[in-house]
């Protein structure tokens, strides 16, 4: 008797209870996955601060590591090559079209060579070559280790016969091949200083916040979901009972 009372008081429909039996675990989903992403974000923004606080290695350190740990400082004294020079591009910055520029540099006491991200520059007009300068003579800089996702779309379009090169994917390992050279496979990123352009790093492309925010999103509309099941079901069972 129950089961038939909620039966004349809850009529939804067949068509209405699959889409929830479908959309409302999907919903759920993206929503747990997104505080999920949140709690990865915050862990690792945690641990780079924890990275950051730690006192800067030299460039023979950084070699000696087998796997370094993104946003390490690395102490570094020697100087650039400017016949060498690496335009990374398509990058902007608060919507102006740029690049990152990217050049070879040598360690003096390790004898090593890095490459190191000078930061961005404006590109505004691509008819003309971009314009910068590099530092002249023995330098003393503050640079941190920079582990960029691999990327399966975008491959390395250099030439070595033609500098400086418009790339769109940075790879270290074949620059040094290239040129011969005895360098570390790793990018360094430039701090502020006289040498660097804008060197404003994102640490993540999504603050946690923005993920909880989605999560907020996703478990609304969960919840949409079932009020408007429910409402209809009520409405269903008001239709019938009338008529």
């Amino acid at each position: 008797m129950q089961l038939l009372s909620i039966v004349r008081h809850f009529r939804p429909g067949l068509l209405p209870t699959l889409a929830v039996a479908l959309l409302l675990p999907l919903l759920l989903t993206l929503g747990f996955w997104q505080l999920s992403r949140a709690e990865e974000k915050r862990l690792l923004l945690a641990e780079y601060e924890a990275i950051r606080q730690a006192p800067p290695i030299t460039a023979s350190e950084l070699f000696a590591q087998a796997a370094p740990k993104e946003g390490q400082a690395v102490l570094l004294r020697g100087q650039f090559d400017d016949k060498r020079s690496l335009l990374l591009d398509n990058r902007t910055r608060a919507g102006r079209v740029g690049l990152e520029l990217l050049q070879p540099f040598q360690d003096k006491d390790s004898r090593l060579w890095l490459l190191v991200n000078r930061g961005w520059l404006p590109w505004p007009d691509r008819r003309k070559p971009p314009v910068f300068t590099t530092p002249v003579g023995e330098q003393q800089l503050i640079a941190r280790v920079y582990l960029p996702k691999k990327s399966w779309f975008q491959r390395a379009n250099t030439r070595s016969d033609e500098w400086p090169q418009l790339i769109i994917e940075v790879e270290p390992q074949n620059l040094w091949q290239a040129l011969e050279r005895d360098g570390l496979p790793w990018q360094l990123r430039l701090q502020d200083g006289a040498a660097a352009y804008v060197t404003d790093w994102q640490v993540i492309n999504m603050p946690p916040a923005k993920h909880t925010g989605y999560a907020v999103q996703w478990f609304a509309l969960a919840a949409t979901l079932v009020g408007l099941y429910l409402y209809l079901g009520r409405h269903n069972a008001e239709k019938n009972r009338t008529a």
